[in-house]
């Protein structure tokens, strides 16, 4: 599939400087700094704006508006350099299990990947949120497996892997998945119910997350309770209690070059009185 990919812009908007090459460093370096410049948000859908998922709009919206996205935008146009740059990937689809018993049955509402390289598949995912990956992960059940920030492992049952994050000593669980393929779209249709439908969190709350590596930490915006989570140490929360005091966090802490939309700072209001906290 043709697409409008410019590695030169995507390069610039991440701070990469290295080969453009198929191999596993190039992989966990691209990996590593997309998260910490590109953030997870959802302000269109909050805004009542549209979420399209074509390659233009990805380039256009979080390359050069400065903007970030959901799992779905992330993860396509991650998959767009990945392909340009010579690698092996599929699209793959996980049921969400954070907050969830383990045995429930969520929807296939979010978008990883599965790359190939230098003889071997590895899981990346760079539109996860708060605690999304920050290095590809080997397929391979059962095994810790070091990143950048948090350990994970990956555990299979039949067909099946389930993701896990050590929190605190503990194993939690994030999303299970399968091995087939998924396309465009696929994620289109998931795309437009959680961007449209009144009832989806995406369209009635207001969502950000950011990880950083000097130092290791991750941000994370529900309504208006930011929290700060420094690797190792205490997670630091504040309640922003002014339209001005989330603007200035959604810039700054999350680098979100906010859009010029009518009616954007009354909707921030909305969150400020409603006092919408995870």
């Amino acid at each position: 599939m043709k697409t409008t990919t410019n590695l030169n812009a995507y390069y610039e908007r991440i701070g990469y400087r290295g080969p453009a090459e198929p191999t596993l460093s190039v992989l966990q370096k691209l990996h590593l700094l997309h998260p910490q410049s590109i953030p997870f948000e959802n302000l269109n859908p909050f805004l009542g704006l549209p979420v399209p998922l074509d390659s233009e709009s990805l380039q256009q919206k979080l390359v050069r508006d400065g903007r970030g996205g959901y799992c779905f935008e992330h993860n396509l146009l991650f998959k767009e350099v990945l392909d340009v740059l010579g690698f092996r990937v599929k699209g793959l689809a996980a049921r969400i299990l954070w907050n969830t018993p383990v045995d429930t049955i969520t929807p296939r509402g979010h978008m990883l990947l599965l790359v190939e390289s230098e003889g071997k598949e590895y899981v990346a995912d760079v539109g996860f949120g708060g605690l999304g990956l920050t290095g590809p992960l080997l397929l391979e059940s059962g095994i810790r497996q070091e990143t950048p920030h948090e350990p994970y492992k990956l555990i299979r049952k039949g067909g099946e892997f389930t993701l896990q994050s050590n929190i605190k000593d503990e194993w939690k669980s994030l999303y299970r998945f399968n091995l087939d393929e998924h396309y465009r779209e696929d994620y289109e249709v998931t795309n437009w119910y959680l961007s449209n439908h009144p009832e989806s969190h995406f369209v009635t709350g207001l969502i950000a997350a950011r990880s950083d590596i000097n130092p290791k930490r991750r941000y994370a915006l529900r309504g208006n309770l930011l929290s700060i989570h420094t690797l190792h140490g205490e997670t630091v929360k504040q309640t922003l209690n002014s339209v001005e005091e989330l603007k200035e966090t959604l810039e700054n802490r999350f680098l979100i070059r906010l859009p010029d939309v009518p009616g954007m700072d009354d909707k921030l209001k909305t969150i400020i009185h409603t006092g919408q906290q995870a």
